[in-house]
């Protein structure tokens, strides 16, 4: 990433936001390489047999973003934010219609030693991470942000820090609490 580039994104989302067709495609040059990491992270998450694959997710959430054009976007930190929490509702949406076709599984034992090597090969395990992460953003919105933004994008703590506007020891800090709270409402909700 050059220096500029984190200005550039900003510029093309408010020309964006303000009707410029041609700044959408040249934002999706821009972000799409993060846009497809993020993807892959978050489908290593995934059980092996996952349908969708990186190009797909990366190509739904974008179809998302692009969709939404009362989003008042902020900055870069934002928009891959609200990428991520994307991502994280294509899988949760996904893991729903996988259940609604399986109908009547056993319950998934839910163990969060260390999220962010959780391989998740269940459904019902997404939707149960989806449901604390809610709780979660009614609690801290900022922790909840930096899970979507640890877990679902597959963003290291220096790229956390850096979108997130917050020092490496304040990120490593709120990710320990964060993983502790939600280990917490994961083991209530699954014995």
């Amino acid at each position: 990433m050059n220096a500029n580039e984190p200005r550039e994104i900003t510029q093309l989302l408010m020309e964006w936001q303000n009707g410029d067709t041609n700044a959408s495609a040249h934002l999706v040059g821009l972000v799409y390489d993060t846009l497809r990491q993020m993807a892959r992270q978050a489908l290593q998450l995934e059980r092996p047999d996952h349908t969708l694959e990186p190009t797909a997710l990366v190509h739904e959430a974008y179809f998302r973003l692009v969709g939404h054009r009362d989003i008042s976007w902020k900055n870069r930190s934002h928009f891959f934010a609200i990428a991520a929490q994307t991502m994280r509702r294509i899988l949760t949406d996904h893991a729903r219609a996988g259940l609604a076709e399986k109908r009547g599984g056993a319950s998934a034992t839910v163990s969060l030693e260390d999220l962010s090597d959780i391989s998740i090969q269940d459904p019902e395990y997404i939707l149960a991470v989806h449901h604390a992460l809610d709780a979660l953003a009614q609690i801290d919105e900022e922790k909840a942000r930096l899970v979507e933004l640890r877990y679902f994008g597959g963003l290291s703590i220096d790229e956390t820090a850096e979108l997130m506007g917050r020092s490496r020891a304040t990120i490593i800090r709120q990710w320990r609490l964060a993983k502790a709270w939600l280990y917490r409402e994961l083991a209530k909700s699954h014995p």
